[in-house]
């Protein structure tokens, strides 16, 4: 019954509450965009995967209207039984050609790629090797095989190395990790990476959500970014943070692979379609950016001028190659406290504390987009200088 759950619930809250690690959510009255309406109020968004800034434009509205006139609203189906249309198999054509893979399989979000890329492939005879601080998706996607999983210290190539030699005598090897880490903007070795799977004989896996169409000079992804097109074997992404910011994700692989996932992965068979709007517009976004790349251009520019101005203003910034930008504070209730301060002065931004971060680890995460100008910038840097010194950061 309810009532035998209901005490552990009031005290896990009440807990939560106590230590600032209770979430609340904001309810935005407004497109997404550099700037926002929270209760009537506007304010300079900071904390969007909106990296290219075409989330909320007009741009992108008229090509999921397009789409949507021409295809439908939905298809009320899954793939294999009259769900795929011409759209869905040019946006996996067009995936596969960003990316550098022979071809792509289209999934409802990145989490649920991700369970399909593990449950379908590797079992009980096999091991996934997983950096230590990979996204949750690949941590419970993981949780979800019959594959033994083995953990290797963040981005340490002596550790995954040692976690190869151990597991020689499994049917299958696989490197798991992210391409850039959500929560610290810090870009996967990838070379490395792969050299060491090329050495022992394993696969890798790159989840790109936080890189599709930002990293690489053609946006096609860490891959690209690091020189090694053609040496991952899985890479999963998102049309939902850069792409536009609707949602649906892929996993780009080779053929066979691919066609495995479509006969096999029951997150891909049991699920609806992705819509066409999504679809349709992802679609629009990747070839849009073949011709645009003043909207990678424009976040470069931004994330060098936040990172240049903070740092000068007394704040310890990572040198990650990334437009996100942790602030590191430690401190749970400061990093929650400091973040609704900000928005008290127009500054959206969140402080992020356990679970999604490890205990002690206790940011606010700062995210750059190409829509953002200098003044924004500038803004967000005077507030945050303004507030760091009441809270003693700088």
């Amino acid at each position: 019954m309810y009532k035998t759950l209901k005490p552990i619930l009031d005290a896990e809250l009440a807990a939560a509450k106590e230590n600032g690690t209770y979430k609340v959510e904001r309810v935005l009255e407004s497109s997404q965009g550099r700037e926002i309406t929270v209760g009537g109020k506007k304010y300079l968004n900071f904390c969007a995967n909106n990296y290219l800034g075409l989330a909320g434009t007009e741009l992108l509205e008229k090509a999921s209207e397009e789409a949507v006139k021409k295809w439908g609203f939905g298809l009320a189906s899954v793939r294999f039984i009259c769900g795929t249309q011409t759209v869905h198999k040019d946006l996996e054509s067009a995936v596969a050609r960003l990316v550098g893979t022979e071809d792509a399989v289209l999934y409802s979000s990145c989490f649920m790629a991700n369970v399909g890329l593990f449950q379908t492939f590797f079992g009980e005879q096999d091991v996934i090797i997983s950096d230590e601080l990979n996204h949750a998706s690949i941590i419970d996607a993981v949780r979800l095989s019959k594959a033994e999983r083995a953990v290797y210290k963040h981005m340490d190539m002596a550790d995954l190395e040692e976690k190869l030699k151990a597991s020689s005598g499994k049917r299958l090897r696989v490197v798991a990790t992210d391409g850039v880490y959500s929560m610290d903007g810090d870009i996967a070795p990838l070379k490395e990476i792969c050299d060491l799977a090329d050495k022992y004989d394993a696969l890798v896996m790159v989840d790109d959500a936080h890189a599709t169409g930002v990293m690489g000079k053609n946006g096609g992804g860490t891959p690209e970014h690091c020189g090694v097109v053609g040496r991952v074997d899985f890479v999963t992404g998102t049309f939902g943070k850069a792409l536009g910011g609707a949602g649906g994700a892929f996993i780009a692989t080779r053929a066979e692979a691919a066609d495995y996932l479509r006969n096999r992965s029951r997150s891909y068979l049991f699920s609806n379609s992705l819509d066409t709007a999504v679809t349709g517009t992802s679609l629009f976004v990747i070839n849009h950016l073949k011709k645009h790349a003043e909207f990678r251009e424009r976040l470069w520019e931004n994330t060098k001028l936040f990172r240049d101005l903070m740092k000068k203003n007394g704040f310890a910034v990572p040198n990650a190659q990334h437009p996100i930008t942790p602030i590191m504070l430690g401190d749970e209730k400061k990093a929650v406290e400091m973040a609704k301060a900000l928005f008290d002065e127009g500054i959206y931004v969140i402080g992020f504390a356990f679970p999604v971060v490890p205990k002690g680890k206790a940011r606010i995460r700062v995210q750059i987009s190409a829509a953002h100008t200098k003044k924004d910038i500038e803004k967000a840097v005077e507030e945050f200088t303004k507030v760091g010194k009441k809270f003693g950061v700088v």
